[in-house]
């Protein structure tokens, strides 16, 4: 039976899930994922609950708060001119409270997600912290196959 190891092509089925206990993500009412571990498909910290088990094993996990995500780190809040956000999408956008946005990376290949945490006379907060950053999270496995 083929075991998890560094590197490894997984299909799996997984749920995490916040403090609350509700569903963040749920592949076990769907397709399973495919994944290939190393890559940043799962925060590292997941990933090292994977290693060493062996298909067919359904397991869960609990990580602890700031674990899975890291720790809320306020340098992450930024205030953004409306301005800048016409330039960068479309300059009619209404935001609120709560949106998320994405922004492109500096180089243009890639993008990010910010949430608007406030809206000011002429700017918008944004959170660009990972949403589960700072909380506790459950993480449920079950392995379908390993390569």
């Amino acid at each position: 039976m083929n075991t998890i190891q560094e590197g490894s092509f997984l299909t799996l089925h997984y749920r995490l899930a916040g403090p609350d206990g509700a569903d963040v993500i749920n592949t076990f009412a769907d397709k399973p994922a495919t994944l290939s571990l190393g890559t940043g498909q799962l925060a590292p910290a997941m990933e090292r609950r994977l290693l060493g088990l062996a298909e067919g094993t359904r397991t869960s996990f609990s990580l602890a708060a700031g674990e899975a995500f890291g720790e809320r780190n306020p340098q992450m809040l930024q205030r953004v001119k409306r301005s800048l956000l016409a330039e960068l999408g479309d300059p009619d956008a209404e935001y609120q409270v709560g949106d998320v946005v994405q922004f492109p990376t500096p180089d243009g290949s890639g993008q990010y997600a910010g949430v608007v945490r406030e809206a000011g006379e002429g700017w918008l907060l944004f959170d660009f912290n990972h949403p589960l950053a700072g909380q506790p999270v459950t993480f449920e496995v079950q392995v379908i196959g390993v390569l």
